[in-house]
């Protein structure tokens, strides 16, 4: 749908709404996740609420995206499919608070190993994960707030090569 609307100068400009237009086809606004394992999917569920995803299978010459809400701890620790492992593509990875008065304050503690070290989050942050680089495991220790979660992934797909046998799985199961 094409909306317009006048200026002073008399000018009729055009604006599209949402997803309509020919460029919408480059815009997601419901998850279009693919298919986890069912248990996998209840466990996350028990914390965390997908958001968006998108990769090469939603829009064709995407990288790969996702986000999350995390609404309460879990008590598995390391949140379970999190083990440690790299990726042959660079990732980002982002934690935010949701406090409005002070948005650095994330609002509970994340942990997150990072080439062999644990990192206790407490703040906003972002990630860079290079090529390579181990990462993982990761557990949700406390949510006082909700916490935005996302990564990013500059590949198609998602994948990783576990660190512990060198296996590569890939993430990239047709949709619903």
């Amino acid at each position: 749908m094409c909306l317009l609307r006048r200026r002073k100068e008399g000018l009729v400009v055009g604006f599209v709404l949402n997803t309509d237009g020919e460029y919408g086809k480059y815009m997601i606004q419901e998850l279009k996740a693919p298919k986890f394992s069912p248990g996998f999917e209840e466990f996350y569920n028990t914390y965390a609420k997908r958001v968006l995803w998108m990769d090469e299978n939603i829009i064709p010459g995407a990288f790969q995206f996702s986000s999350s809400w995390y609404m309460s701890a879990s008590d598995v620790r390391p949140l379970l499919k999190h083990d440690e492992h790299v990726h042959d593509f660079d990732e980002l990875i982002g934690f935010f608070g949701s406090n409005q008065e002070d948005p650095y304050d994330l609002g509970g503690v994340v942990e997150i190993g990072i080439g062999g070290e644990m990192h206790r989050i407490t703040r906003s942050t972002l990630i860079f994960v290079p090529a390579g680089l181990k990462h993982l495991p990761l557990s949700i220790l406390e949510v006082k707030r909700p916490i935005f979660h996302f990564t990013v992934c500059l590949s198609p797909f998602y994948s990783i090569i576990h660190t512990d046998t060198g296996e590569k799985n890939v993430l990239d199961q047709p949709r619903d």
